[in-house]
């Protein structure tokens, strides 16, 4: 079981050139024949936002004053995580699809395709990290030592979604409709998350409801986020919190690797 486990990550180190290089390249082609090219993998996540904003800020009006912070602030602190999430876990979801003349080689190893995507994502996330703590500069927040924070949280996202597309990926190869079902669950999801409202002063903390919200791993990166932006809290501070996150991505991942093993063998005869 132990072999088993470890093998995964063993792979992904063996082959860390490659997973790079195969990365860089998907980020590339995955706009190659449009004028603007990559301009594109940034527009949309930009007018998405803008458009939050507008609803939330103008029509609806959200109230964040009682955090100090402007809403577009709150809203952007907790979307570009969710940004990240989703594109890589539609991506990924995707990758052995999408690679289908590389499953079909024997000699290829096919674990690194999902890493390949959720890495793809990553370049945009950094992107969009960067554009956030600037617009917290023009806002008079410049960064501090929480910050750090957001390379932990990453992280999170990162081994969150790395278990979820290796038991997805598998399954979208025998099973297609599973595509549309993330689809839809993603969709469902933006709107769960606390990203455009505020949980805290809506449904309050003590009650039931934020309880359930708060077993969506999701939730707790998103909250970490803006820790780290506006709250000025450390992860450490949250103990029970994180280790539940943990437990789950770890049992997320566990999931992933036994599901990915057991249908690998069926991969290049669907295909």
């Amino acid at each position: 079981m132990l072999k088993s486990i470890l093998s995964l990550p063993a792979d992904l180190y063996k082959n860390r050139r490659l997973v790079m290089k195969l990365a860089k390249n998907d980020f590339k082609t995955r706009y190659a024949g449009s004028y603007f090219g990559t301009f594109w993998a940034f527009v949309q996540p930009v007018v998405t936002i803008l458009v939050y904003w507008f609803v939330f800020s103008v029509g609806f009006r959200s109230n964040t004053d009682e955090l100090g912070v402007p809403f577009v602030l709150y809203l952007v602190a907790g979307i570009v995580p969710w940004f990240f999430f989703s594109d890589a876990l539609s991506g990924g979801s995707n990758a052995l699809l999408e690679y289908d003349y590389l499953v079909k080689k024997v000699v290829f190893n096919i674990s690194v395709l999902p890493v390949v995507k959720i890495l793809s994502a990553a370049f945009v996330h950094g992107f969009f990290i960067i554009l956030a703590i600037v617009l917290y500069m023009f806002n008079g927040r410049f960064p501090d030592w929480y910050y750090l924070q957001i390379f932990y949280y990453s992280f999170c996202v990162f081994a969150l979604v790395l278990g979820l597309c290796y038991a997805t990926s598998a399954v979208v190869v025998l099973f297609r409709d599973l595509k549309q079902v993330i689809n839809i669950a993603l969709q469902v999801g933006v709107w769960l998350t606390p990203i455009m409202w505020v949980a805290e002063s809506m449904i309050g903390t003590t009650s039931i409801l934020y309880k359930i919200l708060q077993l969506n791993p999701m939730f707790y990166i998103v909250s970490g986020y803006r820790d780290a932006f506006i709250m000025k809290r450390w992860f450490f501070e949250r103990p029970l919190w994180t280790l539940y996150f943990w437990g789950f991505a770890f049992g997320c991942f566990l999931l992933g690797n036994w599901v990915f093993k057991r249908l690998r063998v069926h991969f290049a005869d669907v295909l």
